[in-house]
């Protein structure tokens, strides 16, 4: 068994906190109407110890480029940060946080050769096995997912919250798939150091009090979203 600690793993030096509450995004939310509103309103509420993370694979770059910017607005005024998906271009031009590579992106190396080490990069893994690769390859967290059954990956089985536990307590792994408010202190409690959501934020009338729920959850379960 491995013995490191997230310490053996987690960067030297960095800016601001790994987030433990990440809201990411999908295509139909960025291209919403009130997106804009909606997305500000989450990122407030989040504030520090979260992240809000863009990703839509099927929106163009100019659409892309410019809601990036304006949640890089948000986010120097929130504390809440940034993350974008894949396109390590656009994370440098509005100064992103942090970048989300999926599991056939570019290698975390050139990622890194690119982004330099001010930038947190998230690998995105589907087994406990694929963990320890992921952070030796230099990713500061994987996220691993989906942990429960979800509406976005039909085909696909959840990998059950002992997927968590197998991939190592005290090593930065975030949950995905299926969390709900209600199985964010199971999840932490297996050994998650944070989650993401989608639907249980965005599928809501409110996304802000839905981020206050998660919040809520992760204080309760030992894992404070404020870092």
């Amino acid at each position: 068994m491995d013995t490191r600690t997230w310490s053996d793993w987690r960067p030297a030096v960095r800016l601001k906190r790994l987030p433990r509450l990440y809201l990411v995004t999908r295509d139909d939310v960025v291209v919403g109407a009130d997106f804009a509103s909606r997305a500000a309103a989450a990122m407030r509420a989040a504030g520090e110890g979260a992240a809000l993370q863009l990703r839509a694979h099927g929106v163009d770059g100019r659409t892309l480029l410019r809601e990036a910017e304006r949640l890089a607005r948000v986010a120097r005024e929130s504390g809440c940060q940034l993350w974008v998906n894949d396109r390590v271009d656009v994370a440098l031009t509005v100064r992103a946080a942090g970048v989300q590579l999926g599991s056939a992106s570019m290698p975390t190396a050139d990622a890194r050769r690119q982004l330099g080490h001010a930038v947190w990069i998230g690998r995105s893994v589907h087994a406990p096995e694929e963990t320890e690769a992921a952070l030796d390859e230099g990713a500061d967290v994987a996220v691993l997912g989906h942990v429960f059954a979800t509406a976005s990956h039909p085909d696909r089985s959840p990998l059950g919250v002992d997927a968590v536990r197998r991939a190592g307590a005290g090593r930065p792994i975030v949950a995905i798939g299926g969390i709900s408010v209600e199985r964010v202190k199971e999840v932490v409690n297996a050994g998650a150091w944070g989650v993401a959501v989608l639907s249980g934020v965005w599928d809501t009338a409110n996304p802000a009090a839905a981020v206050r729920r998660y919040k809520r959850a992760l204080r309760q379960a030992g894992g404070s979203s404020e870092g």
